[in-house]
């Protein structure tokens, strides 16, 4: 959905939420919020509809008021609040229906309040300060230097071992997140500043377009060559936090893995 037709649609929610009695509110979330970075041709719709208690479970089930509800290819409950709507042109749209008290539960970045019939505004502001307050505390990069190391370890064994899909996950997935959360925590405020504070790897490429590249790059490798990659820019990066007796067990290991899977996979090669 190109930028005009998705302003188009936040539109044409707004009017059609407005004209019902039951709803109080109407927050917009993330892309659809107008707040920087701005909608493009991948951008889906988020959004919280606040209802009068009793009135959430008439919209969530009924999905006429939506726009181009014919258009609808899928729908789904994700939670006990919220669903998923997709589109048969491929646009999703990704919302949760709340009373007033009940938006307490969420958790929320961006947002804009484009219609409000009760205290939906201050209530939102306290969901923001309560997501800030709920954040991770400080990244202990000793631990999580630790679990990037071990996770490639057991990753690569596993996939030796035959168990690929195992060995794909801790790598490209378990390994890949604690070196993303090294990242992270190596950026001043300021640099920060693009990153997403509900999902860790959103947005690294501005924050970090060197390294996002690498690991972009890694990423695209078969699984033995990507945690060796890893490793790399792990060391690259925080090479304080990589002891060479750790770097020298690891490599070992790696190159144990890589033998038995050339070998056609052997279990005395891989770790449990």
């Amino acid at each position: 959905m190109l930028p005009d037709a998705h302003y188009a649609f936040t539109a044409q929610l707004l009017e059609r939420l407005a004209a019902d009695p039951d709803v109080l509110g109407l927050v917009t979330l993330g892309s659809t919020s107008g707040l920087p970075p701005l909608p493009d041709a991948f951008s889906d719709h988020d959004f919280f509809v606040v209802t009068r208690p009793g009135a959430q479970e008439r919209l969530r089930r009924d999905l006429g008021w939506l726009p181009d509800a014919a258009g609808i290819a899928l729908s789904f409950r994700e939670t006990a609040h919220g669903l998923k709507v997709l589109y048969g042109s491929g646009h999703l749209a990704e919302f949760a229906v709340f009373d007033l008290d009940e938006l307490a539960l969420a958790r929320i970045n961006r947002y804009t309040v484009l219609l409000d019939r009760a205290d939906v505004g201050p209530r939102l502001a306290q969901v923001r300060r309560a997501t800030e307050a709920a954040a991770p505390g400080p990244v202990d990069p000793a631990w999580e230097a630790g679990q990037l190391l071990t996770n490639l370890v057991v990753g690569a064994g596993r996939y030796a071992r035959g168990e690929r899909l195992s060995g794909h996950t801790l790598v490209r997935v378990g390994a890949v997140s604690h070196l993303v959360t090294l990242l992270r925590a190596g950026l001043s405020p300021e640099a920060a500043g693009p990153l997403d504070d509900l999902d860790p790897v959103r947005r690294l490429e501005k924050a970090l377009p060197a390294e996002a590249a690498e690991l972009d790059r890694a990423l695209a490798l078969p699984v033995l060559q990507c945690a060796r990659a890893v490793l790399a820019l792990a060391r690259h990066v925080r090479p304080e936090l990589f002891p060479p007796p750790a770097l020298a067990a690891v490599e070992r290991q790696l190159a144990r893995s890589e033998a038995a899977a050339g070998s056609g996979g052997s279990g005395g090669a891989a770790t449990g």
